[in-house]
């Protein structure tokens, strides 16, 4: 108890009495008599408050807020450390709730407002047990004790009594119980629930609360966004109605049931572009997937039904297997308000989640392409399903990578679209916690749970959550409860499995119904102007329909922007590129690389071999695989192109044998030769990753499927822990080029070999990639020599096209003198 109460001493909300209590504490005659009598009535320990106030050690003392009482703008910081109006000489202004008071009265009203803080503490931990979320009501939670004030002492005839809380929840110096609490229903128990105390950053949490609590966690829009949102909602639920009718039976995984989803990433869009970003990078599962391609995308309506017509998406001279139409990506320049906005969609397979890395390292790779060291400007947004977001390892994985140097790409907007069930398995099946959120506050993210039958609790949600990624670059979660109102797919019968779930969602009005409903009472639409949309989008999609039977894709979008001027793999010939470097580049590039500051205080081992390292470099001879790799990255550094490595201890090598980054013996601070070989150089990366191999490798490749200029490498402790990754390597790097038209230069170093060291450590399984190999899809090699692998890596970046490369690496062989 005693820490809760002291925590509300120090909330954004009473800035001013933190500095007051402080000078109490430091001298109690420093304040006048009131305030010494009510802060003695709180019977707080000195030390543990002094230490609150002076906050941790290694942190500054003084958060900077931000209130955003007007959803349209975020006001500028205020310094928590600044002379505060409030405070007078020595003391304060008393407020009029003391004035005159007894010292009983004074205590009384301590103890009034100790509780009341205590009470506001409990609704923002756990309001959100109480919020009104799923839109079927199938789940009644039990009242939590928590949220009730008589657990705090409180009575029937204290409701109506004012309780001095000094402007929390922005209620002003004194609310009465009821006032207190009415606001904390609305902003805490309402359609919305909040998830963020955990949090322990306070400028995080005290930036939620005054975004939410001033304005009772609801946005006023105007008449004409109330009616822009039910048009982006009349949309979704119209087109999957129309695909139902016309399509009947046919696959689509529709998003009936959650169509909200597609106004809140509009809203995500244009806030976001409004903050900054000028780039969406986005990736999704099948559900709501064709809906967010024709409605976010702006694919055409012609071209989906072309799809669902039975023709291919792609033009008929490209070569390719294709994917169904609820894996494809596409990439359109979307305009808010003047500011243009590029998104893309990325392509992904059925295998939940697995995407979700490759959004990020495509995110990361166009950051550096655009110097966004900030990471204000490019943006990913992860859809997730409630049960693939719970269950799934890479979303763990993921989450894992948001903060880390060497792929933090400053926060993902997570949006799970929670149909309240798997394919068939329910939630109490499918996870151990309350929410399929649970995993997200491994990374400390807020969790916004919404209602998805009221499109603008999402919307609203949305914004925030938008503005929350702007302002502290994390992640941030959006759960939108909704249901799913077919089976898993549309030839599916969910009454086998859930009967008493699908007879409730056959008798529930749409979010559609639900929405036009509510803005028709408010006489914010009329049924003919809903009607009239309706009819709108109905003359659209017949006219689409129509069309669709001569429609002909007459474009591939592969080539264009960072890959304009790359070709189809041409013949054998052509296929060598250009490898060889001038002896006196490679001589002066070896050099750099046998060289440290005078000042740097090298280990002596690593002295003493780059001291023989310069030596083969001088001679020509006896040049092992470590040596020949640096010549080879050394190179194409000092010619422009960028090279990133990361993998399980890449940095050193797993066998010691590569030695890229050097620490300083005495300071620990570190050297990377590779960034010193040229004058004008380009940038080499090498990261330790973390101990994920699925993670790290979709991470890679997405990153190089953003940056075809640059030698991108993962590389395995041993080529046996590339198992960890397969379905990365099945679904994207053998096959994306085939399904989407998408080329990848990336490369996966598989050290092999067996060396005695287990069944775990001995082999590369390189038999499972000849398996894979067909029609051009990818590269495999078994280099013998450095030479061979020097010319290998070179080539992988000095051809018109790009193809994945899996090296076959060596153990034992890196300093054996028959392969040097």
């Amino acid at each position: 108890m005693q820490a809760e109460q002291t925590s509300f001493l120090f909330g954004a909300n009473a800035p001013f009495i933190e500095e007051l209590y402080a000078r109490y504490l430091a001298d109690p005659a420093a304040v006048d008599p009131e305030w010494r009598t009510f802060f003695e009535a709180l019977g707080e320990q000195k030390e543990s408050v002094l230490a609150e106030v002076r906050g941790a050690s290694w942190a500054p003392n003084g958060a900077h807020i931000i209130g955003a009482v007007d959803p349209e703008n975020l006001p500028a910081p205020v310094n928590r450390n600044a002379p505060n109006r409030n405070v007078k000489g020595n003391g304060a202004a008393v407020p009029a709730a003391l004035a005159a008071k007894t010292e009983e009265e004074i205590r009384a009203a301590a103890w009034d407002t100790q509780r009341a803080w205590l009470l506001i503490r409990s609704y923002r931990i756990r309001g959100h047990l109480a919020a009104d979320l799923d839109p079927l009501g199938l789940v009644k939670h039990p009242p939590h004790r928590d949220l009730d004030p008589a657990s705090l002492g409180f009575t029937d005839a204290d409701w109506d009594r004012p309780i001095l809380i000094f402007g929390t929840l922005g209620l002003g110096e004194s609310a009465t119980l009821r006032q207190i609490i009415d606001r904390l229903r609305k902003t805490y128990c309402g359609k919305i629930g909040i998830e963020y105390m955990h949090i322990a950053d306070p400028d995080q949490r005290v930036w939620i609360q005054e975004r939410i609590e001033h304005i009772e966690n609801h946005t006023e829009f105007t008449v004409e966004g109330r009616r822009a949102i039910l048009e982006r909602v009349v949309e979704a639920e119209g087109l999957e109605r129309y695909l139902g009718v016309k399509f009947v039976g046919t696959k689509r995984f529709g998003l009936d049931g959650g169509e909200s989803l597609i106004p809140a990433i509009e809203q995500i869009l244009k806030r976001g572009g409004q903050l900054g970003i000028r780039e969406v990078v986005i990736g999704m599962p099948h559900r709501g997937r064709l809906n967010t391609l024709v409605h976010v995308l702006h694919k055409s309506y012609t071209a989906l039904f072309s799809e669902f017509q039975g023709r291919s998406s792609l033009p008929e001279e490209m070569r390719g297997s294709g994917d169904v139409k609820y894996h494809l990506g596409a990439s359109a320049d979307r305009e808010f308000d003047g500011t243009a906005v590029h998104v893309s969609l990325s392509p992904n397979p059925s295998h939940l989640e697995a995407v979700n890395p490759v959004v990020l390292g495509k995110a990361r790779a166009k950051q550096d392409q655009r110097g966004d060291t900030e990471r204000s400007q490019v943006m990913a947004i992860l859809m997730h399903g409630d049960a693939a977001f719970a269950g799934q390892g890479l979303v763990a994985e993921s989450l894992d990578l948001s903060d880390l140097a060497g792929y933090r790409i400053g926060g993902t907007i997570h949006y799970v679209v929670n149909n309240q069930i798997g394919f068939t398995t329910l939630p109490t099946a499918a996870r151990s916690g309350p929410y399929c959120t649970e995993v997200a506050k491994v990374v400390q993210a807020p969790i916004f749970h919404v209602n998805g039958d009221d499109p603008e609790a999402v919307v609203h949600v949305a914004r925030i959550a938008t503005e929350y990624r702007q302002r502290f670059k994390r992640d941030v979660v959006i759960d939108m409860f909704c249901y799913r109102r077919h089976g898993h797919n549309e030839s599916d019968e969910p009454m086998f499995t859930q009967p008493l779930m699908y007879k409730q969602i056959a008798g529930h009005k749409t979010v559609k119904e639900v929405y036009a409903a509510r803005l028709e009472a408010e006489d914010v639409v009329t049924p003919a102007q809903v009607s009239e949309m309706d009819a709108t989008l109905r003359r659209k999609l017949d006219g689409a329909l129509e069309a669709a039977s001569q429609y002909k894709p007459n474009k591939a979008d592969w080539l264009e922007g960072r890959w304009a001027g790359f070709t189809v793999a041409p013949g054998e010939e052509d296929r060598k590129g250009t490898t060889a470097v001038e002896l006196e580049q490679l001589t002066a590039v070896g050099h750099a690389l046998c060289e440290v500051p005078k000042t740097f205080d090298a280990n002596r081992k690593i002295a003493r071999q780059l001291q023989e390292k310069r030596k083969t470099i001088d001679t020509g001879k006896d040049i092992d695989w470590a040596t020949g790799e640096a010549l080879a990255w050394g190179t194409l550094l000092a010619e422009g192109t960028p090279v990133r490595l990361s993998g399980q201890d890449s940095a050193r090598g797993t066998f010691s044998q590569r030695h890229s980054v050097l620490v300083d013996q005495t300071a620990e601070t570190l050297y990377v030769p590779l960034n010193h070989v040229a004058p004008k150089q380009a940038h080499f990366e090498v990261i330790d990753s973390p101990l994920s191999e699925a993670g790290v490798l979709g991470f890679e490749y997405g990153y190089s499927s953003a940056e075809p200029n640059a030698l991108v490498l993962w590389e395995a402790q041993f080529g046996d822990f590339a198992n960890g990754a397969q379905v990365i390597v099945d679904q994207f790097l053998c096959s994306g080029e085939s399904k989407w038209l998408r080329m990848n230069g990336l490369v996966m170093l598989l050290p092999h070999g067996y060396e005695g060291q287990g069944p775990e450590h001995s082999s590369a399984r390189l038999e499972r990639y000849l398996q894979l190999s067909a029609e051009d899809n990818w590269q495999v090699i078994v280099p013998t020599t450095p030479a061979n692998y020097f010319h290998a890596l070179r080539r992988q970046v000095r051809r018109s096209f790009r193809k994945p490369l899996i090296v076959m690496t060596p153990k034992s062989l890196l300093r054996h003198k028959d392969c040097v």
